[in-house]
């Protein structure tokens, strides 16, 4: 019998994603921080933080859910609303978690993400991950969940050739970012250093890890590439990676440039690829579907005509158990009155049960018939 496999869940068009991890002392300080301050510039519309217990409460509206439960790890729960380009309201979810073993993780704190739109979500808009972090390097927020990888800055590749293919091989199993990968031809003066995702729409600045192989690493990088993702690197050129296993929409040659100038300009062509693969559909995390349906169910902040929404299912919920309250009490009523009128049948309304000979002359009567005839009556479906 041929193994059925299950279709992987796609990140929906209105969404963005994201998974790092946090070295500081106190992230929570610093989303704290952040938050304030881009609410009192007017940047934020709202917030609130939440303890895990409180944002995984049921509700009439949202009943609890594994998927959307945070889960015993959960620290913190933050939730923010802002609008973008023509008013399209944008609602995120930050939640920090507790690492098993933490202590083996170089004190870091997993942090998860979800961010969805009213409409398609647009590369132009600004990264979800600056509304609840600073912008810049100076907050350790930006670690990839594999060792040794930032966000937003260049990642060069390890020089053991076993490392090398293990860190590839652990991009493919624990990162949910993009991965870029270029080969410096020679080696290039200080704006060449820079890296090259400066120039990315903001949405996707923190949704690609760069990496760096020196003018050297040029046959190691591209054997070990060959080896664990089966694309080409050529030598001063680039390969865009997706994020996890390739997809049959994935063509290595597509993402694969020959060329990439270290200059300091733009890469137009390269920014371009990466635009492309980001969007293709991309299977999605079964963490990642967890948050986005917290996102979606647990809401705790409204606008005034989500609040009135809000009531009014609310009113029309409880009317709703108040009609089958109503209705379950008039059926007990009704049965109450047919075991009083049976009683009083089998009992000559007194109490006592009738003597023998004033039952009626059945020979297999008993002074419960009757009574056994009223439950008869009772029987059927949902009785």
């Amino acid at each position: 019998m041929a193994k059925q496999t299950t279709s992987p869940t796609f990140v929906p068009d209105t969404a963005w994603l994201a998974r790092g991890r946090h070295l500081g002392p106190d992230p929570e300080l610093d989303a704290r921080r952040n938050l304030i301050a881009l609410k009192a510039a007017g940047v934020l519309e709202d917030f609130v933080e939440l303890e895990p217990e409180e944002a995984a409460r049921s509700t009439v509206l949202y009943p609890r859910d594994s998927a959307a439960d945070p889960g015993s790890s959960a620290r913190r729960v933050f939730e923010a609303r802002w609008r973008v380009a023509d008013g399209v309201a944008v609602r995120a979810q930050l939640t920090t978690y507790d690492e098993e073993g933490r202590r083996h993780q170089q004190g870091a704190v997993t942090w998860i993400l979800a961010a969805e739109a009213e409409g398609r979500w647009d590369t132009d808009w600004p990264s979800p991950a600056t509304m609840f972090w600073p912008d810049g390097t100076h907050v350790d927020w930006d670690h990839d969940m594999v060792p040794g990888l930032r966000l937003g800055t260049t990642n060069y590749l390890p020089e053991d050739d076993d490392e090398l293919r293990e860190r590839l091989r652990e991009c493919a199993r624990r990162s949910w970012c993009l991965h870029l990968v270029v080969h410096e031809a020679m080696t290039p003066d200080v704006r060449g250093r820079e890296p090259l995702l400066s120039f990315l729409p903001p949405s996707l600045r923190h949704q690609v890890i760069e990496h760096r192989a020196t003018p050297q690493q040029a046959q190691i990088a591209d054997f070990a590439l060959r080896k664990e993702r089966g694309v080409h690197l050529p030598r001063g050129g680039a390969v865009v990676l997706p994020a996890g296993e390739p997809g049959d929409a994935y063509d290595g040659e597509r993402f694969t440039l020959h060329t990439v100038f270290l200059d300091g300009s733009a890469p137009a062509d390269l920014i371009a690829r990466i635009v492309e693969l980001a969007g293709l559909p991309r299977p999605m995390a079964p963490e990642g579907e967890a948050a986005l349906t917290r996102l979606r169910r647990g809401r705790h902040l409204y606008t005034p005509d989500e609040e009135l929404a809000h009531a009014r299912r609310m009113v029309h919920h409880y009317a709703e158990a108040l009609e089958a309250m109503t209705q379950s009490r008039d059926r007990y009523r009704e049965a109450t009155e047919a075991l009083k009128a049976a009683l009083a049948e089998a009992t000559d309304g007194d109490g006592q049960p009738l003597a023998p000979s004033l039952l009626p002359a059945k020979p297999d009567a008993s002074p419960f018939s009757a009574l056994t005839k009223a439950f008869g009556r009772l029987r059927g479906p949902g009785k």
